[in-house]
């Protein structure tokens, strides 16, 4: 495997592209520092705990402008509802992977490889004020969590000055703003998103890559009213199901799964009626 001179970062849902290309990540760990806050804070869990056994990691999700809506509801919601984040700034892509909850599943694909983890040691748990960004529970019992205010500035900060913690003049969290935290279930039968997350990456091979693509094409049609919100769901779960399955995808492979996903999609959402 290819040794780096340098430390890299990794920016944003990188888990999507598959075990091939993330092996570099699984035999050379310290040299990646993750910018995402979700894996930016489990990597700073774990930092002094490299003798420790993790016994299961929770992803925490805001659970988007749509949290606690039904099927009948968000089959008519509009981009421009799915485009309101409660909580974080951010582009229009990526703001509704996190109203339908991809973006959760793509984080929980990274974070298989990211930290080397099973599928059964990853969770995820809705916490709506976005404050604790994931949670470590070792062998132990015992769990760290890592907090801050929904600013991307301070773990993308951490990434690029690690181990060193600059002082900066970031907006600071207050408690007494915040008296009440909560959690619940992730509902991932309304929110099927997730679910086919955590069937792809149990799949395994070029599953996640499907998923992935597919995904891109389905946004990029609902952002120009194509199709409708809960039909994005419908179309990544065809593009899984019709899409060959590589169990050993090489990179060609990739490339080639990516393609036909993306054409597959584009087809399925032509033939939708919104």
């Amino acid at each position: 495997m290819q040794q780096f001179p340098k430390n890299i970062t990794i920016l944003g849902s990188t888990g999507s592209i598959g075990t091939q290309a993330l092996e570099v990540v699984r035999d050379n760990p310290s040299i990646f520092k993750p910018v995402d806050s979700e894996h930016s804070a489990i990597f700073q869990c774990l930092v002094g705990e490299e003798q420790n056994e993790i016994e299961k990691i929770y992803l925490t999700a805001s659970g988007g402008p749509f949290l606690g809506k039904d099927k009948n509801f968000l089959s008519a919601v509009k981009k421009e509802q799915a485009l309101k984040h409660p909580n974080w700034v951010m582009g229009a892509k990526i703001t509704i992977d996190s109203a339908s909850l991809m973006n959760k599943g793509l984080e929980v694909i990274e974070a298989k490889w990211l930290f080397n983890l099973e599928v059964d040691q990853i969770d995820v748990i809705v916490h709506p004020q976005s404050i604790i960004h994931s949670i470590v529970q070792f062998t132990d019992g015992s769990m760290k969590a890592q907090m801050g205010v929904p600013d991307m500035k301070l773990p993308i900060q951490y990434a690029l000055n690690y181990p060193d913690r600059l002082k900066n003049n970031f907006k600071r969290f207050n408690f007494l703003d915040y008296p009440n935290f909560s959690f619940q279930k992730a509902d991932m039968d309304t929110f099927r998103n997730l679910d086919l997350a955590f069937q792809s990456l149990r799949k395994g091979g070029n599953m996640p890559c499907i998923l992935n693509a597919a995904n891109e094409i389905v946004v990029e049609a609902f952002l120009k009213d194509k199709i409708g919100f809960l039909q994005m769901s419908e179309v990544i779960e065809q593009c899984m199901e019709e899409i060959s399955f590589i169990e050993k995808p090489q990179l060609m492979d990739y490339l080639e799964t990516d393609k036909h996903s993306r054409i597959l999609a584009g087809e399925l959402v032509t033939k939708s009626k919104v």
